[in-house]
């Protein structure tokens, strides 16, 4: 079951960044004999991605190791701020940020190591998964009830697209 913080406003959202490793794959890496890498990718995470790039919000990817499998999949996504090999994932949020012309108040930031665990804190909304290391839990205003790799981020998607829909409803009436 999700835990969230009475302090959450999914409302002011323009930004959802995250970890890659953990996050959008299980945390598995397949390296064959050859050297190649393989991952698994949810496609339920990625119909949520795309929608949520649908309805006009940024999404970024923020990983601290590079990888050939993260940018066929974040090309296939049209992910539009792939991020790879930044280990200060906070840093790396914040210069985001600056150049989309957004505050920390208007960031998702979903991680599930030690080194997401300043962003996390930061982010308007810091998410961790349910099997994140504990530094990340600690500073998490969500944690989500599915697991990385298995539609943890099509539940924190839905909820933003719930949201914003929720609002358009209300401001309609």
């Amino acid at each position: 079951m999700a835990q969230l913080s009475d302090q959450v406003d999914w409302s002011k959202i323009q930004l959802f960044a995250m970890d890659v490793d953990g996050i959008l794959t299980d945390g598995s890496i397949i390296i064959s004999s050859d050297g190649s890498e393989a991952k698994r990718f949810s496609i339920i995470d990625g119909l949520g991605i795309v929608r949520l790039i649908e309805a006009g919000l940024e999404v970024a990817w923020i990983s601290g190791r590079g990888s050939g499998a993260t940018d066929i999949r974040a090309k296939e996504l049209k992910i539009p701020h792939v991020i790879q090999g930044r280990k200060d994932k906070a840093a790396a949020l914040q210069e985001l940020l600056d150049k989309l012309d957004l505050t920390m108040e208007q960031a998702a930031y979903m991680g599930d190591d030690d080194i997401d665990a300043d962003a996390i804190r930061l982010a308007g909304i810091g998410i961790a998964v349910p099997e994140a290391q504990e530094p990340a839990l600690q500073n998490a205003d969500y944690i989500t009830s599915k697991s990385g790799g298995n539609g943890a981020v099509r539940e924190v998607c839905n909820r933003i697209l719930t949201t914003r829909s929720q609002e358009n409803q209300s401001s309609n009436e």
